[in-house]
């Protein structure tokens, strides 16, 4: 008498993933391309929305904005903070789930709230050029950590603000070595450079606590690597993580390594076997 395998079940053609990408820069770029190539598994790159017309460079449909929250069961923002303001909570009440690459825009407690209260759309984030994240979760939620501590080191002319006075444009211009350029809080200091300090938030995500972790931000014309370092500490262990990528060459304000973690959360979002979750 045969039998048949404890809960056996009748196998389904899994569905991909309609993704819609905002932003066609250096990071929009490298993620468009790897989904129309079909590099990740579970998921189709459907259309693209950039406020310039890409013509024959972009290898999907662009649209508008509204177009693409109603062909998408995702959009991955790729475009800088201003997009996650504007468009964060219409993307998520309208069903939609989006990913952020640009957790800076989570400095601000009130849109932080709403988007993580919004729905019945999910919102997710990037780790972007810094690693470690996922531990420094766990670890909170085993018991506070008394003290978090990023240093962000970068090369001097990707560190200029509009905000900055003479002085100080002078003291980065005229660098020989490391400069202090700003310390605080990662409420404070992703504010004052919104193309160059996403990493800082996404630190106070994982750690809950926007106010817990102190950043620095060293201009340094010897960086050829940008670099992060993260400490951490509390009743339960110390850690501690580093990690220097190159620049991005079209925008040195980010790292190299930043499209590609954006196709590995693409990649968890859609389904892939084999993930680090």
């Amino acid at each position: 008498m045969s039998t048949s395998p404890k809960h056996a079940k009748t196998p389904t053609t899994p569905k991909n993933l309609k993704v819609g990408l905002v932003g066609w820069g250096a990071i929009g770029r490298v993620v468009g391309t790897a989904l129309a190539r079909g590099e990740v598994q579970g998921a189709e790159l459907t259309c693209i929305v950039d406020n310039r017309p890409l013509g024959e460079a972009a290898p999907a449909a662009q649209v508008p904005f509204e177009d693409a929250i109603e062909r998408c069961d995702l959009i991955v923002e790729a475009a800088g903070q201003g997009v996650v303001r504007e468009w964060g909570e219409r993307v998520l009440t309208s069903g939609t789930d989006l990913l952020i690459a640009s957790t800076g825009a989570l400095t601000d407690e009130e849109l932080s709230k709403r988007l993580l209260s919004a729905g019945p759309g999910r919102v997710s984030f990037t780790g972007g050029a810094v690693g470690g994240l996922d531990l420094l979760q766990a670890v909170r939620s085993f018991a506070p950590l008394d003290e978090v501590r990023l240093t962000t080191t970068k090369l001097p002319s990707t560190l200029e603000q509009p905000w900055m006075d003479e002085e100080l444009l002078e003291r980065l211009r005229t660098a020989t070595g490391p400069v202090e350029v700003m310390s605080g809080t990662a409420r404070d200091v992703p504010v004052k450079f919104p193309k160059s300090t996403n990493v800082a938030a996404s630190v106070a995500l994982a750690v809950g606590d926007l106010d817990a972790v102190r950043v620095r931000v060293v201009a340094d014309p010897g960086a050829e690597l940008t670099r992060h370092v993260v400490e951490a500490s509390g009743p339960h262990g110390e850690y501690r993580f580093e990690v220097a990528h190159r620049p991005d060459p079209g925008n040195p304000a980010t790292s190299q390594v930043v499209p590609y973690a954006v196709l590995r959360s693409l990649a968890a979002l859609a389904g892939r076997s084999g993930q680090i979750l």
